[in-house]
């Protein structure tokens, strides 16, 4: 007779040393990443595909002056979700949280899309940004749970491609579903997808290896990480912009998160079970390598943010041109990515892939800093192909060497960790970068924000190059930062799939 589905804390998951699963077929392995992949593409589709119809939803619920929070209020709660659901995969088991958070998602797509005025529509979109911050770090957790570490990157790789298209493709998908049918249909496409996406991940995840325990969630230091986060971010995205830097708000702000991290701190060092357990925090491996995500991935976001600006401004390209040379670096990010994957099974000493990376990078940024108004469009195309590929390799990097560094138990925690770390990261940098474009320009004593650049402003384009020359500097300084994480990195071999079916105190025992 058949025995039943075990129940999400079984004792033998409490024990931590149970007998290890058989591998998973080649089959199970597919049907588990086309659910999360599906999933993923939700969450990072939500990310642009609002942008083109923030005009159109503004005019349609007659408040054009809180159009910003209908991108901020995702990105908040995205970002403060992401590190509470992948501690609580650790708890419950994966396919519950990623239910979960798919649920949230759902529902949250529904609330905006018959939202009745702009209030209404920016708190459905922090209900929608919980539930994407959910999924990301879980799909990034299965992976951990579904292969060993020798074999992740290619799979981490796919994660990368599929977060790329998404983000491309959704600029193009919101503004054709605004312009020919709804706004609200960039919110009700999310129904079909996400119930296909529910479908397909409770069906493959029943088959997944379970490291789950019954732990006790630290309520008390989830909410102040997740407070400090948020007035962190609220700083960064108000700065410069909402409110001068130097202004009581931003500054309020600021040391609000400060002592909220410093709450953080105290309780994460008492807490019989803090929401980060020490045995993570203290992993120099971990911690230098989310340093590396921090620095690359918010440059990353940054340039893909401000680079449509530099190349119409200081080059004076046609959107179409812009558009073409953006496509390249997409494109190049896309392709570094996927092949990071290749390049770590492939070599034992498989630092030299974010180390070979990052060089790239920060060369690429480095011209671009020294002749900013000097390059042809073909010249820049190259420059950001180089300088994509180079990059491209970090994401999947970051998270195979984290996963590969902690035990299976905590493989959500600190994938959640580190996604929450290179998120934050992307917040800062983009308000960093738009210190120095928008605080760079003599406007006259005018307030400038990144609408009034990108409809030109009326400004001279020889301000805008000695600007974004400081711009590339200070990236190539990051990515020169994210350098020396890495070396800081220690090499520890990807486990193969027989060491990773080892009981864990076998493992630490021959390590």
């Amino acid at each position: 007779m058949a025995t039943p589905n075990p129940p999400d804390n079984t004792a033998a998951a409490a024990a931590g040393d149970a007998s290890p699963s058989a591998p998973l077929d080649h089959r199970t392995i597919v049907a588990i990443m086309s659910g999360i992949l599906v999933g993923m593409f939700l969450s990072a589709l939500e990310q642009t595909i609002v942008a083109p119809a923030l005009p159109t939803i503004g005019r349609s619920l007659g408040s054009l002056e809180s159009l910003s929070w209908v991108v901020s209020a995702y990105l908040l709660t995205y970002t403060a979700a992401t590190p509470l659901f992948g501690k609580l995969s650790d708890i419950y088991g994966r396919r519950w949280m990623m239910l979960t958070a798919l649920t949230i998602f759902i529902v949250g797509s529904a609330a905006c899309a018959l939202a009745p005025n702009m209030p209404a529509l920016i708190v459905a979109r922090g209900l929608q940004g919980i539930g994407g911050g959910g999924i990301l770090p879980i799909a990034h957790t299965v992976i951990g749970d579904m292969v060993a570490p020798r074999e992740r990157p290619r799979y981490q790789a796919y994660t990368s491609v599929m977060f790329l298209v998404a983000s491309v493709l959704g600029p193009l998908l919101g503004g054709i579903l605004t312009d020919h049918l709804h706004w609200t249909m960039i919110f009700w496409i999310n129904l079909p997808i996400g119930a296909l996406a529910l479908w397909m991940t409770d069906r493959a995840l029943r088959k997944l290896p379970r490291h789950d325990r019954p732990h006790k969630l630290d309520m008390l230091g989830a909410l102040l990480m997740m407070l400090a986060a948020l007035a962190l971010m609220m700083a960064m995205t108000w700065g410069g912009t909402h409110y001068p830097w130097a202004s009581v708000p931003i500054l309020g702000l600021i040391a609000c998160s400060v002592l909220l991290w410093a709450l953080f701190a105290v309780r994460v060092a008492t807490a019989p079970e803090p929401f980060i357990p020490l045995s993570i925090l203290r992993q120099p491996t971990v911690c230098a390598i989310s340093a590396a995500g921090f620095f690359s991935v918010g440059v990353f976001i940054g340039l893909t943010v401000y680079l449509p600006v530099y190349l119409e401004l200081v080059l004076g390209l046609s959107p179409s041109g812009s558009g073409t040379a953006l496509i390249v670096w997409l494109a190049a990010l896309t392709i570094g990515s996927f092949f990071a994957g290749r390049l770590l099974t492939m070599t034992p000493r498989y630092k030299r892939v974010p180390l070979g990376g990052l060089a790239l990078g920060t060369a690429m940024l480095a011209l671009l800093a020294a002749w900013p108004a000097r390059l042809t469009l073909l010249e820049v195309s190259v420059l950001l192909a180089i300088g994509g590929l180079g990059l491209g390799v970090m994401y999947p990097v970051t998270t195979t060497i984290v996963q590969n560094t902690v035990a299976p138990h905590q493989l959500g925690t600190a994938t959640g960790a580190l996604n929450f770390v290179r998120q934050l990261g992307g917040t800062i940098v983009v308000a960093g970068f738009g210190a120095i474009v928008l605080g760079g320009v003599d406007t006259g004593g005018k307030a400038l924000t990144l609408e009034m650049l990108r409809g030109g402003a009326g400004l001279i384009g020889a301000d805008f190059a000695v600007v974004f020359g400081w711009l590339f500097a200070a990236s190539a300084v990051l990515l020169a930062m994210g350098f020396v994480a890495v070396l800081a990195v220690e090499e520890k071999p990807l486990r193969s799939a027989r060491e990773d079916l080892r009981p864990e105190a076998d493992r630490i025992a021959a390590e």
